[in-house]
């Protein structure tokens, strides 16, 4: 199939990379480092191995790129204004859009943008970052579960998860919602914890306080996602999470990254929305409410015009 990636940084430049190694045709759009990549190719360093694509499929524009099957969309939430302008291009009425991002509720907004489009969620346990220009950093993981939430055509969405596996990237299908909220069991911790603290992933869990702090507000996402009837989420995933991250590199997350340097921070979509959402169901996450507001007034004491 023919693949498009829209954000070729840490993560859509990892699986995008790991997708051109394996043989599927790969094209990328490309903003800062376009120029870089187009000279000198990308180079994915990896703990599962590292390689380098000599001259990728890289473009500056989605216009000039060709119609794709299969669109990963790996652009930060706070960006999805672009994405009618940027999909427009790469889409036919077969085309499958791959929504790799943070948070909750961006399907439903992404559709309401562009209603008929094919849309599944790409749900991410990886650690990487983008260092320089043309290269990414894979430090731990890189499993890829996707969650279909208007795809017409399952066998489509079967085969993206083929590819994955035969590229070296552990995929698999899980329900939406499941896998939604699965991922905010890490994600509404983490992210704003190594901001509002300053720190990494690894000081907050070996500090017997912010374990506990860690762990109590996983509890309110899972309380909060089976208040809302999904399905196969309980406490021995908030252990497990747990569990994962203590044997995770000492990492970083993305927001803590944003916060470094001085960009607008995914609260939106990883705070405010699933706040929003469980509480008009009855059910309130007031830890993670306390750390929303504690995550907007740094973001407007560093960038007052972004809030």
């Amino acid at each position: 199939m023919k693949y498009g990636i829209i954000g070729a940084g840490a993560i859509g430049g990892y699986y995008g990379a790991r997708l051109a190694q394996s043989g599927q045709e790969v094209h990328f759009l490309l903003r800062s480092d376009y120029d870089y990549v187009k000279e000198h190719g990308l180079q994915v360093d990896s703990c599962d191995g590292s390689f380098h694509l000599d001259t990728p499929h890289v473009y500056s524009h989605t216009e000039d790129m060709p119609e794709c099957d299969v669109v990963l969309v790996c652009l930060k939430s706070i960006n999805n204004y672009k994405l009618r302008e940027l999909l427009l291009p790469l889409l036919t009425e077969q085309t499958l859009v791959v929504l790799i991002q943070n948070g909750i509720g961006v399907e439903q907004d992404v559709e309401e943008m562009l209603p008929g489009i094919q849309l599944a969620a790409g749900l991410a346990f990886i650690c990487s970052a983008k260092t320089e220009p043309g290269h990414v950093n894979h430090q731990c993981y890189g499993q890829i579960n996707l969650g279909n939430y208007s795809c017409r055509d399952e066998q489509r969405l079967l085969q993206v998860i083929d590819d994955f596996n035969k590229a070296g990237v552990k995929a698999g299908q899980v329900e939406y919602q499941e896998a939604r909220w699965k991922k905010a069991v890490w994600n509404m911790p983490f992210n704003g914890m190594t901001v509002a603290l300053q720190t990494q992933t690894n000081l907050l869990l070996q500090n017997k306080a912010t374990r506990q702090l860690i762990y109590d507000q996983m509890m309110e996402v899972i309380g909060a996602a089976q208040h809302l009837g999904v399905k196969n989420i309980d406490e021995s995933f908030a252990q497990q999470m747990l569990a994962m991250t203590d044997a995770m590199t000492p990492y970083s997350p993305s927001m803590r990254l944003d916060y470094d340097f001085h960009r607008r921070m995914e609260i939106y979509y990883i705070y405010t929305r699933p706040i929003q959402i469980a509480r008009e169901a009855g059910f309130d996450m007031p830890k993670l409410a306390m750390l929303e507001a504690e995550l907007r007034f740094i973001e407007a004491t560093y960038a007052p015009t972004l809030v």
